[in-house]
């Protein structure tokens, strides 16, 4: 355990708290049992990190990744019995999902050591474990996403600006510092590569290649136990995509393309969006179905969309995606029969500084989002500002 506790110190020495992401604050730290879901390069580590320097005594807790060498000879439900017994009270334990059969292990841990705070953080992808043991009467569970507009600025320039509800932002309420800076370049920045909290780091297109490379080849073949022809065929399928965002999804054509089962199809884009790779837009149903069929499919964000295209992606994809990956971590967004989307009775139509009123004149609580403009009037808003909604 000595081992464990070394890398641990000297990550926590290597660990700024100059900039905490907008999750940790919604977190019920004292529970019991916490789950941290999101993608690769998210920055889930890092924050479960700045919360143990912020607010842990250091010696009453333990950090450990759960793909660590020390777990090939020994169990996680040991670990924490040990730790336990010699005064722990914490146990955080990163990329959880590394862990054969990590949930019964977590739920052993659950009822055989009431006093110990476990917190874990996981792909995504682990939502859709259908698995003998249950833990969502246990747990409290957060998903995670990338960077906001807002919170990019404030790691790159250092404006920590406040978040905004959709109803300021459609109020025009958003201030910006505009005597220091003007928004549209540094907008132009995020979106080419602002959504990862590495974008600070040289080769910032190598890494987030890197990353859709370990999801694709590792983390959902492991999770779906794959052979390796279907994984293959996952990767493929997430390329049609990129090629073709905004994907209107035809699961009969896909099938034929992949030589798969059309069923299949739908699970691979299924573990592709939890993955954090796409965002699959329904449209709007009522009645029994909560969700309706998949109207388009769109790249998970905008950074992902330089990375993976072969030449400039196309801009009004762009401002779509934008919007729909921002909104979607904070509200319920689905496509819209007259416009581009609906969020409860509000609709949206996205484009350009020429984008005209003609297709919602007609159309209530309907709203202009446009690019390249830096202030709003009436209806028009511009695109920029729904990334302080986080």
């Amino acid at each position: 355990m000595d081992t464990l506790y070394r890398s641990y110190r000297i990550l926590l020495n290597n660990t700024s708290t100059e900039f905490v992401r907008y999750l940790h604050d919604q977190i019920e730290w004292n529970s019991r049992l916490i789950a941290i879901l999101g993608a690769r390069g998210i920055g889930k580590t890092t924050m479960l990190l700045q919360h143990i320097k912020l607010y842990d005594n250091v010696d009453e807790t333990l950090f450990v990744t759960a793909d660590d060498l020390y777990f090939t000879e020994h169990k996680l439900v040991d670990l924490a019995m040990e730790f336990y017994q010699h005064g722990g009270k914490k146990l955080y334990i990163d990329e959880i999902h590394k862990y054969n059969g990590w949930a019964r292990e977590i739920k052993n841990i659950y009822d055989l050591i009431p006093a110990l705070q476990v917190v874990y953080t996981g792909s995504s992808i682990l939502e859709l474990e259908t698995g003998e043991t249950d833990l969502s009467r246990r747990k409290l569970e957060y998903r995670m996403t990338g960077l906001s507009f807002r919170e990019y600025l404030a790691i790159s320039r250092g404006y920590h600006l406040p978040v905004y509800s959709l109803d300021d932002i459609l109020n025009h309420k958003v201030d910006f510092p505009y005597d220091k800076e003007r928004p549209l370049q540094l907008f132009k920045e995020y979106l080419q590569q602002g959504f990862y909290p590495f974008f600070k780091e040289k080769g910032y297109f190598i890494r987030l290649q890197s990353i859709v490379n370990q999801t694709l080849e590792n983390d959902i073949p492991t999770f779906a136990k794959m052979n390796i022809t279907t994984a293959q065929k996952i990767k493929k399928l997430l390329y049609i995509i990129a090629k073709s965002v905004p994907f209107k999804p035809n699961f009969t054509k896909l099938a034929t393309l992949l030589d798969i089962n059309r069923n299949t199809v739908s699970d691979l884009m299924c573990y592709l969006e939890k993955a954090g790779m796409i965002n699959q837009l329904r449209s709007d149903t009522e009645g029994i179905r909560l969700l309706g069929k998949v109207d388009k499919v769109y790249l998970n964000n905008t950074n992902l969309a330089y990375a993976l295209a072969n030449n400039v992606p196309d801009i009004g994809n762009i401002r779509e995606t934008m919007f729909f990956t921002t909104m979607k971590a904070s509200y319920p967004i689905v496509s819209s029969s007259v416009s581009d989307f609906s969020i409860g009775d509000y609709t949206f139509e996205i484009g350009g500084k020429n984008k005209t009123q003609k297709q919602v004149r007609d159309v209530e609580n309907a709203y202009i989002v446009k690019d390249d403009i830096e202030y709003g009037m009436r209806n028009i808003i511009p695109l920029w500002m729904f990334g302080f909604v986080y």
